[in-house]
This record gives C-alpha cells, sequence and structure tokens, in this order.
C-alpha cells in the first residue's frame, strides 16, 4: 500500500527474548498517536499452521475471527494494541512453499527452475504486502520468528532486506531485539553477544537502526554507549528494556525511551503530540497495588507449559485487575486428578476452571474437578472442551450411566451427548477443518450470561469439532441444565448453564481471545465476581 511504513523486528543472542512484547508495545506507542496499525508474525517453522502441533511444542494456538490458527504472539498483538487481525498477519514456511510449489504444479512459472531467491523470498514479500492491503494500516510491523543465525529464518531476513530496496529507506526501519546476559561472578553485563549477533545480521546485508537491549537488570549509559559504538546505531536509538514484573509497563517503558518520537523522526513523518497514557498509567498502577487474593484452580492437561494457556491467564489477570483482586491460578494437572494427586488444590479453590484441549488424556481428571464444583456449589467456568465435560459429567448422573461420553473419546459409547458435527464427519485432514473463526450466538434471557453480556447476540471465536448432541437435549434440560445461548437458528448449543447453582457457565467457543487488559472479556468478569462473593472477599471501592 502507497505510503505504508514497514518495521521489521529481529531477534538476536537467544530465543524467548520478549520480542513479540516488543513489537506489541511499539504498535500500542503508534496507536496512541492515532496511526492504523498492523503486525505480522513470520515463522520459521515448516507446518502449515500450528492447528495440528503439541502445545508442548509450541504453546497455545491463537485463532482470529477469520479462524485463522496463529501463533501466540498474535494474542499479545491483539491485546496490547487492541486490534482485530486477520490471516494474512501469520505466515509460515509451510505457508510459503505450499504455495510456491502449488504454482509450480500449475505451470505458473512457465518451466522455470524455483529458487529460494526469488521465488520463496518473493512470496514472502507478496505476504507481507498483504498486510498492509487487507488492513490500510499506516504502520505494518513485522516480527520474525527465532533469533539470527538460524537456518531456516534465512529466507525471511534475506527477504525483509529486499524490502528496504523496494520501499525505500524512508518507508522501511530494522529493530533489533538482543539479550544482554549478566555474569554472575563479577554482576557485570555483556555487550559481546549483542555485538556478534548485530554482526551476523549485518553480514546479510541488514543494518539495524534500533537495538533494543533486553536485560534482567538497569543497563548503565556507559553500557548503552558502548553498544552504539560497536554496533553502529545512533545512541538515542540503544533502548534498555529490563525485565518489568508487570507486562503492561513495557509500553511505558518505550513511551519513555522516546522510541515512537524516533520512528516517527526516522521515517520522515509530521511529529505526533505526546499521546495521554493516563488510562495505561491507571492500568499499571492497578495491577501493582495490594489487594485480596482469590484462588482460582485451572485444570488442563499441558499445565506444565503455562503458555498452553496464555489467553487464559491473560484474561483472569484483566478481570481479577479490573473486580481489584489478585487472581491466584493454581496449575493442576489433570492426569494427576486421575490419579487422586492434587485434589486438595480443587478442595481449596475459590473457582475452578477447565479449558480447552484434544485427546481423551487427563479427561476424567477433569471430569473430578467439574463433578466438586458442581456438587460443591463452587464457581465454574467452562471453556471449549470444558463445556462438553460439564454436559458430560451431568448426563452421567441424569442417565445413571457412568459410560456417558462424547465420541472424540468413546466412538462407541451408547449415551454420545458430545458428537461430531454432522459435516465434520466425512474430514479425514486435521490441519484447518474444525469450526474455526467468529461465529454468532444468541444469548437466553434471565442466565448468568445475559447478565454477563448485557446483550442479546454475540459474536465468539470458535475452535473445535464436536458439539452437544441435541439428541438429549430435552432430557438434560428437564433435569437442570439450562442452554444459555445458541447459534441464531437454534441448532447449535454455545453456552450451558446449571440451574440452581450459584454460577456454572461454560461455553463452547473460546472467549479468552477477545478479552483485554483494559477491557476484560465479559464472562471472565462474571465468573472471577462469583468468585469473588464464594470466598467472601472484600473488595475496596
Amino acid at each position: 500500500m502507497s505510503g505504508t511504513k514497514y518495521i521489521f523486528f529481529t531477534g538476536g543472542v537467544v530465543s524467548s527474548v520478549g520480542k513479540g512484547v516488543t513489537a506489541a508495545a511499539t504498535g500500542r506507542l503508534l496507536k496512541e498517536r492515532g496511526f492504523k496499525v498492523a503486525i505480522q508474525k513470520l515463522d520459521p517453522y515448516i507446518n502449515v499452521d500450528p492447528g495440528t502441533m503439541s502445545p508442548y511444542q509450541h504453546g497455545e494456538v491463537y485463532v482470529l475471527d477469520d479462524g485463522a490458527e496463529c501463533d501466540l504472539d498474535l494474542g499479545h498483538y491483539e491485546r496490547f494494541i487492541d486490534i482485530r487481525l486477520n490471516k494474512a498477519c501469520n505466515a509460515t514456511t509451510g505457508q510459503v512453499y505450499a504455495e510456491v510449489i502449488a504454482r509450480e504444479r500449475r505451470g505458473d512459472y512457465l518451466g522455470g527452475t524455483i529458487q529460494v531467491i526469488p521465488h520463496i523470498t518473493n512470496e514472502i514479500k507478496r505476504r507481507i504486502a498483504l498486510v498492509a492491503e487487507s488492513t490500510q494500516a499506516d504502520f505494518v510491523l513485522v516480527e520474525v520468528g527465532g533469533t539470527v543465525g538460524d537456518i531456516e529464518g534465512q529466507p525471511f531476513l534475506e527477504a525483509i532486506r529486499q524490502l528496504r530496496s523496494d520501499l525505500g529507506r524512508e518507508n522501511t526501519l530494522y529493530v533489533h531485539v538482543t539479550w544482554l546476559p549478566l555474569i554472575g561472578a563479577n554482576g557485570e553485563l555483556k555487550t559481546k553477544p549483542t555485538q556478534h549477533s548485530v554482526r551476523e545480521l549485518r553480514s546479510i546485508g541488514i543494518t539495524p537502526d534500533m537495538i533494543i537491549a533486553r536485560s534482567d537488570s538497569e543497563v548503565d549509559d556507559d553500557l548503552l554507549a558502548k553498544i552504539a559504538l560497536f554496533c553502529d546505531v545512533e545512541k538515542r536509538a540503544v533502548i534498555p528494556l529490563p525485565t518489568v514484573p508487570v507486562l503492561y509497563e513495557v509500553p511505558l517503558i518505550l513511551e519513555e525511551a522516546g522510541v515512537a518520537d524516533y520512528i516517527i523522526q526516522r521515517l520522515g513523518l509530521a511529529s505526533r503530540p505526546k499521546p495521554d497514557w493516563t488510562e495505561w498509567i491507571d492500568l499499571v498502577r492497578r495491577v501493582e497495588a495490594p489487594k485480596p487474593t482469590v484462588k482460582i484452580a485451572l485444570v488442563g492437561k499441558y499445565v506444565e507449559l503455562h503458555d498452553a494457556y496464555m489467553s487464559v491467564a491473560e484474561a483472569l489477570k484483566h478481570a481479577g485487575i479490573h473486580a481489584g483482586v489478585e487472581v491466584e491460578i493454581s496449575w493442576v494437572l489433570s492426569t494427576d486428578l486421575e490419579k487422586g494427586k492434587d485434589l486438595e488444590e480443587i478442595r481449596d479453590a475459590d473457582g475452578i476452571l477447565v479449558p480447552g484441549g484434544f485427546g481423551s488424556r487427563g479427561i476424567e481428571g477433569k471430569i473430578t474437578a467439574i463433578h466438586h464444583a458442581r456438587k460443591r456449589s463452587v464457581p465454574f467456568l467452562g471453556l471449549c472442551l470444558g463445556m462438553q465435560l460439564m454436559v458430560v459429567e451431568f448426563a452421567r448422573e441424569v442417565l445413571a450411566d457412568e459410560n456417558v461420553n462424547s465420541t472424540e473419546f468413546e466412538p462407541r459409547t451408547i449415551h454420545p451427548v458430545i458428537d461430531l458435527m454432522p459435516d465434520q464427519k466425512s474430514i479425514t485432514g486435521l490441519g484447518g477443518t474444525m469450526r474455526l473463526g467468529l461465529y454468532p450466538c444468541q444469548i437466553q434471557p434471565d442466565t448468568h450470561s445475559a447478565a454477563a453480556y448485557g446483550q442479546p447476540l454475540i459474536q465468539e471465536r470458535h475452535r473445535h469439532r464436536y458439539e452437544f448432541n441435541n439428541a438429549y437435549r430435552e432430557k438434560l434440560t428437564a433435569a437442570g441444565l439450562i442452554i444459555a445461548g445458541q447459534s441464531p437458528d437454534g441448532k447449535l448449543v454455545e453456552i450451558v448453564e446449571m440451574y440452581g447453582h450459584p454460577f456454572m457457565v461454560a461455553c463452547q467457543f473460546h472467549p479468552e481471545f477477545l478479552s483485554r487488559p483494559n477491557q476484560p472479556h465479559p464472562l471472565f468478569s462474571a465468573f472471577v465476581h462469583a468468585v469473588i462473593l464464594h470466598a467472601g472477599v472484600h473488595v475496596s471501592d
């Protein structure tokens, strides 16, 4: 798009250094100045998308409005900048090569030899341009996954190198995010790994315009000057970013360091007035303020890796911040519950949450937690699989049969209260074949869900194959299950609640993907308020 400015983020020294959060925070700085911002993640892995990857490998799969299954960094982007992204905003090596090979098979290249340069790099550049075309953004921020020097990332780095020539220096800016290790013996931060990382980047033709120096401690001015000198970057463009206890402090740190002002000046744009950060400062203040604690048990099968439930944890924090409590998450492994372990974590919890997931491992442990929540009147929130298992747990009592199940876990069950969607039964492939993306839901009046949303029709993001089996709707609702939300045509059950329970709500969709730090999701807010009441915690005004 003509006039669009591009900022490319690369990483050095080590992975998981906070490149995604830095990019997201930079996007927030630009949005606060009135610019329209879009952001893209380039993932070097050969999978087409993370949809079929184990959460242990990749963390959570984040889903967009259009059904794209994406890297969890897109969650950071949407939460920090408060925008809605599309499928163009995540591109992988698998997608790039699949497209180029498909074109070659069609004969689009007229018999030419297909090479990384120019065919692969051209496809990468085309996908970057798609973000600008589909969003009409003033700024497109592009994060290159991995670390400089990774063999799989080389085509992406070559593509963004070429874009400076294609788009012009006045339209492109490179930000390199590196790590300053601390030597324990003498307490000294070392810049040498950053120097080597920048040298590696320059060897492929990219000279960073800005360096974000991450560290676990404060970085003094002499060290910043040294990085500027040895890496040939302006001193004011070497930005220290120490680790902070509150993630949402990062935009404020970058604002104070003059990052946005430097970007605007460097790209030849007219200066903008300083934004009003009052609301954001208040958000951070509320996070840091002492407050009472409530304990919520998050019962999952991947809890050893907290990134597998990144958006759920963030949504709980958002709701807690605005309710005036500290949400302490008790990470309960569902397979341990099956063995009789961690039962005290369930009994001591002020609320219980069962998130989404796939596969039979740990299912009975989740059902144990749901049974406890129902029988002991503990506030409960179920998400996707959590909703399906709430139905299974209740149906086992209503039908007096412990063999009641979902056909995902027991294909031959005689009581399939959860079953495959009809249009899913003929599908054999796994990738991108579920019910994905934004779908409408009609809310039933006089329910917890209606009180939470305050409107009759909502739109939420989905990621699942199996559905509530309507053959059991009449029997289960007669016994106390409430259908609190369904598709507008009445065919698909979207939200269920339990009659007579103070708060037992579960939804087929993933509300966590639409929660924001300054606007928590209504269902999470309602859940946390119910937890506060159950715990008997006093919250100051």
